[in-house]
């Protein structure tokens, strides 16, 4: 079990509400836990929401971890922020369009910190490495879906998962996906 934990997002799910909620478990603690939701797996017109998903992470303050008003500190080691942010650049590599990065980040009071800003990367395709990798860092990858059932299939391909979830006002969408998934 690894920590890549889906979101599933319904285009029928209260859009504020879920884009608040994924943003803050994708990229809370620096995405450095094991229950951060590493995947937001978009059904049917909730694709077209990653620009909203990208504008809801750029307004995140990275700054040093015991800095008030911060909502990510710095990731656990230099080393951690060289695999991350080599993975970032393999999805782009590989096809994942890279809609929000955040590598290359300079904090003030901290030059030599180990941050990365929130990174969001779309269109990300199963065989990537990025969505093959437990990342562990503040990278949200986002894969579309036409439908519910191609979302849990999506899900319960992926071997790695802690938990998952499903944003959505359909109490027989919620219904279904609690009785076919497969995860943790």
């Amino acid at each position: 079990m690894g920590a890549k934990n889906h979101a599933v997002i319904m285009p029928d799910a209260n859009k504020e509400q879920s884009l608040n909620a994924l943003v803050g478990a994708g990229f809370g603690a620096a995405g450095q836990r094991c229950m951060a939701t590493s995947v937001a797996v978009l059904v049917g017109e909730a694709r077209n929401w990653v620009p909203d998903i990208v504008a809801k992470a750029k307004s995140l303050k990275v700054n040093g971890g015991t800095e008030a008003g911060t909502d990510l500190g710095p990731v656990v080691s230099r080393q951690a922020k060289t695999r991350i942010e080599g993975l970032i650049e393999q999805g782009a590599k590989e096809g994942a369009t890279l809609a929000l990065d955040g590598r290359g980040l300079k904090v003030p009071g901290y030059e030599d910190g180990n941050f990365i800003g929130p990174t969001v990367l779309a269109d990300v395709k199963p065989e990537m490495e990025c969505y093959k990798q437990e990342i562990f860092g503040p990278v949200l990858c986002v894969m579309s879906a036409a439908t519910l059932d191609e979302a849990i299939d999506i899900v319960n391909r992926n071997p790695m998962g802690n938990g998952t979830g499903i944003f959505t006002q359909s109490g027989a969408a919620a219904r279904k996906f609690q009785n076919e998934i497969d995860v943790g």
